[in-house]
């Protein structure tokens, strides 16, 4: 039976394509999700002497391999040495080259963030006094180009499969049970876990080009292949596969055996259908929160469950949506979807809603920090822009819920329809009866007749015994092939008309099922309204897989913060000192990075503040600070300094006497607590 594209589902799908353009025709280079807050040496500044390391300290751990942090001199080339090593908490650190020459030196760095975006950069310093070079410092191309725009692809279809999957059989097992025996929801169901399992296979090749070369020809390269799946990431996603075996095995019982079953005994097998296939779709679920997002920043412990009971709720409600979108549009007319099954899934979507928006609150307020970030940063514009979205979704779906109340039981109406068009076609069947006797009497009839003339012609040769003219003969024979060719055509032509006849009432059932469906107003102004709903979803679920690819609000305000003091430090004069260094008491708020400030940094008195701040960038307000100075190639020191406490987070200290130049070893103690507190160090050349 030929199917028939109604407009309304044209359009549907016209808007995903454009959607799907939109998002990622304009997609270029992967927004960060570690933000760099500091080095040593600071960017821009000038140095007396050669450094013998450079860090670099992120909002965030990171992942880092051979070529991660380099070190180029002003003709490019690597003055580095060894590999990046950790040094402390979000601290990383290459070793350089001794003794090197005055110049502009270009510090570039490729690493992938604790949520699984790569993040690129460069900055630069001086040895001595600046020169030309001939690096280029703009931020390399990582996560872009064609490679990134497949990987983003990917992530849309994966998010999308998921949900159809997941929301789909828990639309049947919940609310439609009738459902597992529709073909067009078992094909949705299926296509769900086909574009899941297709895009998390995607995503894994694609996965070691995305985070290093961006080359499209290293994605079936097997050794990045072998690093991805050392990962967390690639941990995650060979996880999502074995689940979706277990998924594909839940589905088969659903259309399989539990189909098969009379409604009686699915009562039985609904509830553990749904506990199984309820810890597959939440395994499934963790897998983003396990490798993304949920995974690093504020309280991870909290915020994982949290992301897997968001991903679940837009499952439910978004994918049921698309269930009973198909179901409305395309069930047939003898299984039409009944009142109970919308007020079932129209109880499930509110429940759905308020787990949405309350798990939505702590996200938002989790990756902002701030209401400025709203406005400020671009993950908060594109969160308003989700926001009004979801807005504009749940008006529909509140005049979704007003038809649902007003569909009344049509189960009734629907049986008389039918009983209407069954009294209809009994004329018909008849006169087809009565046709199709003709045929067989018809047939009969000429049967006998060639059997008679075939009998004749047999009787007229054995009296005549050779008497009779061959012609004769020939002539009788040519009469009964005559006949039996007349009866082959007309069973051909019987034929033909019979495939003729089956498909006018095919159009005629198909024209039949569509006319049940539009009979009743209050179901047609459901399926609209459910139309419109799914339309609006199609557009969230873009702007929600760009916001997984946004850097967030906190993050960005954090390299904003880090390039300011940057171009503060770099603006002041050269023998400006500013030293960045993470500190962690061991408590359970005890981790936070110092800045440290000394000016004019040269033998006499000097002017020094000292700004603690939390990783996030805020200021940290702790009870004590404490600063020494030591000179350990002339054995002076430590020369202690108890700074002022200016405001939340600053402490201060005027008339600081250097007595001689040198490589001055300087020590921070920081108490967050009674008992809990640190001291770290670096070295930096003074005088």
């Amino acid at each position: 039976m030929k199917t028939t594209i109604t407009p309304r589902v044209r359009n549907l799908v016209l808007l995903l394509l454009a959607v799907i353009g939109m998002l990622f025709a304009g997609a270029g280079t992967a927004s960060a999700h570690a933000a760099l807050t500091g080095s040593d040496p600071s960017s821009g500044v000038v140095v007396d002497k050669a450094p013998t390391q450079i860090s670099l300290t992120f909002s965030e751990k990171v992942s880092t391999n051979n070529d991660s942090l380099r070190v180029l001199n002003p003709k490019g080339k690597r003055v580095d040495v060894g590999k990046p090593s950790n040094i402390s908490g979000t601290t990383y650190a290459i070793q350089v080259r001794s003794g090197l020459p005055d110049g502009t030196y270009t510090v570039a760095w490729q690493v992938v963030s604790a949520d699984s975006h790569p993040v690129a950069g460069a900055f630069t310093f001086s040895v001595g006094a600046p020169s030309k070079t001939t690096v280029s410092v703009s931020d390399q191309d990582v996560g872009g180009g064609l490679v990134g725009g497949l990987y983003g692809f990917g992530r849309y279809m994966s998010y999308a499969g998921f949900i159809v999957m997941v929301g789909g059989a828990a639309f049947i097992l919940a609310c439609w049970q009738r459902g597992a025996g529709v073909r067009a929801l078992q094909r949705l169901v299926v296509s769900g876990w086909v574009s899941l399992t297709a895009a998390t296979l995607w995503l894994l090749l694609l996965r070691g080009s995305y985070t290093t070369s961006g080359k499209f020809g290293d994605i079936f390269d097997l050794n990045l292949l072998g690093q991805v799946l050392q990962t967390k990431t690639g941990a995650a996603l060979v996880s999502r596969l074995l689940l979706l075996a277990a998924a594909a095995l839940f589905i088969a019982v659903l259309f399989g055996a539990y189909d098969k079953r009379e409604d009686e005994e699915k009562r039985d097998l609904t509830f553990g259908l749904a506990i199984g296939g309820g810890v597959v779709a939440a395994g499934l679920a963790a897998s983003w929160a396990m490798a993304e997002h949920a995974s690093t920043g504020l309280q991870p412990g909290i915020a994982m469950p949290v992301d897997v009971v968001h991903l679940l709720a837009v499952a439910t409600w978004l994918g049921g949506l698309s269930a009973l979108l198909v179901a409305l549009y395309r069930a047939p007319s003898d299984n039409l979807v009944g009142r109970t099954a919308v007020q079932n899934f129209s109880r499930i979507a509110f429940g759905s809603v308020l787990a949405l928006v309350a798990t939505g609150i702590y996200q938002s307020w989790r990756q902002l920090g701030s209401w400025s970030a709203f406005t400020d940063t671009g993950y908060g514009q594109l969160l308003l822009v989700k926001i009004g979205l979801v807005a504009l979704l749940i008006g529909i779906a509140s005049i979704s819920r007003r038809w649902t109340a007003r569909l009344a039981d049509n189960t009734a109406v629907v049986a008389g329809t039918v009983a209407e068009d069954v009294e209809e076609r009994e004329p018909e069947k008849e006169k087809a009866h009565v046709s199709a006797s003709t045929k067989t009497a018809d047939s009969s009839a000429t049967a006998s007749a060639v059997a008679s003339v075939a009998g004749a012609t047999t009787s007229a040769k054995a009296s005549v015994a050779g008497a009779t003219a061959p012609a004769e003969a020939d002539s009788d024979v040519s009469d009964v092939t005559a006949a039996a060719k007349s009866a082959d055509c007309e069973a051909v032509g019987g034929s033909k008309r019979a495939a003729q006849l089956a498909r006018q009432q095919a159009a005629v059932d198909t024209t039949r099922q569509k006319r049940l469906r539009d009979a009743d107003p209050i179901r047609f102004g459901l399926r609209r309204s459910v139309l419109a709903e799914a339309a609006v979803a199609v557009v969230v679920l873009a702007v929600t897989t760009a916001l997984t690819t946004t850097e967030p609000g906190r993050t960005e305000e954090d390299a904003k913060a880090a390039k300011a003091s940057s171009s503060s430090s770099s603006s002041s004069s050269a023998g400006a000192l500013t030293l960045d260094m993470s500190f962690d008491t061991g408590g359970t708020d005890g981790k936070g990075v110092i800045r440290l400030d000394l000016d004019p940094a040269r033998v006499g008195g000097n002017e020094m503040h000292v700004y603690v701040q939390r990783p996030n960038g805020r200021a940290f307000d702790v009870p004590e600070v404490k600063v020494a100075f030591t000179l350990a190639a002339k054995k002076i020191g430590p020369l202690p300094v108890t700074p002022d406490r200016i405001t939340t987070g600053h402490w201060a200290a005027n008339g600081i006497q250097i007595p001689m130049a040198g490589d001055w070893k300087i020590s921070v103690t920081v108490r967050t607590s009674d008992i809990d507190q640190t001291t770290v160090d670096k070295n930096a050349q003074i005088g």
